[in-house]
């Protein structure tokens, strides 16, 4: 439904993106994550159209944005990270507003934004004031907003930003079912939501693209083992330290055993637990379970 190719983005001297290439499949909601500063927003921008890449080229739904634009974006809803709404409007009134601008026809607007309005839960506040709705609610008229030309493709943008725990689950409940019917692209930098509603995922730092692939696969490209055993702590971390393939060790005191946590190659198994019988005495050893969140932080170079 979307495809990314090389898009690189240059402000001035300051390169953005480089070489930023992924695909957005049918029917799946596609996490795209990255720390702050990572590159998202940016690309998220050149895929709706809002900006224009350095170079590169982007498909929505087989259609070149650079050569028909105004098809391409006819195919997206979008929710941009700071929601562009009209608070002295009625919610009512400034979806039908928006219908009109998206070239819906007149006849179809009044159901449209009912349509809209019952989709993300808010037609109980239709005749309310935006301003005065919560930012929870704000959120859902955004998104309203988004569904009202009934896009193929949704593009949002730090959805759950500024949300209590409650509004994020609900929000989150949200997009869950509208990528039931719909592609959607979800761009966030809190990695529990990424577990909890997407297939698939997107790792961007530093303008590039670093993992791709659905989360547990993620989790398993790294080997993590969790070693316990019983000795003199410095001893046993020295000998696991000292084998080669080893790259990382970290441990701790647990009661009368000692843990290492150890980041190695997969054929070195074997050469730990000989080396922890030698120095001490092995009470298990097995492979660390590692969540989205800390194989992020190790690919992204911020893990401990």
């Amino acid at each position: 439904m979307i495809r990314a190719s090389g898009l690189g983005k240059s402000f001035g001297a300051v390169a953005a993106l480089e070489g930023v290439s992924f695909e957005a499949r049918p029917g799946e909601v596609l996490g795209f994550l990255g720390p702050n500063g990572a590159g998202k927003t940016t690309t998220m921008r050149i895929l709706t159209g809002f900006l224009e890449a350095t170079c590169g080229k982007v498909e929505v739904c087989g259609i070149d944005l650079a050569v028909d634009s105004k098809a391409a974006r006819a195919r997206i809803g979008y929710l941009p990270e700071s929601v562009p709404l009209y608070g002295e409007m009625r919610v009512a009134e400034y979806l039908a507003y928006r219908a009109a601008l998206k070239g819906v026809p007149r006849r179809e607007r009044r159901a449209r934004c009912e349509e809209a309005c019952a989709q993300v839960g808010i037609r109980d506040v239709e005749r309310r004031i935006i301003g005065q709705l919560s930012k929870g609610y704000r959120q859902r008229v955004g998104l309203a907003d988004a569904l009202l030309h009934r896009p193929e493709v949704l593009i949002l943008d730090e959805p759950t930003d500024g949300l209590d725990p409650n509004q994020r689950r609900e929000v989150l409940k949200l997009v869950a079912e509208l990528g039931k019917e719909r592609t959607v692209v979800l761009s966030t930098h809190i990695l529990p939501e990424v577990e909890q509603v997407c297939g698939r995922v997107v790792i961007l730092d530093r303008g590039r693209v670093i993992a791709e692939g659905k989360p547990a696969e993620l989790a398993r490209s790294e080997l993590v083992l969790r070693v316990t055993a019983r000795g003199l702590a410095a001893e046993l971390e020295a000998a696991v330290k000292a084998i080669d393939g080893v790259t990382s060790v970290r441990g701790e005191t647990a009661g009368d055993d000692f843990v290492l946590t150890v980041e190695c190659a997969r054929d070195v198994r074997e050469a730990i637990a000989r080396a922890v019988v030698q120095a001490g005495q092995l009470r298990e050893l097995r492979p660390a379970s590692l969540g989205l969140e800390e194989v992020f932080a190790r690919l992204t170079g911020r893990g401990a």
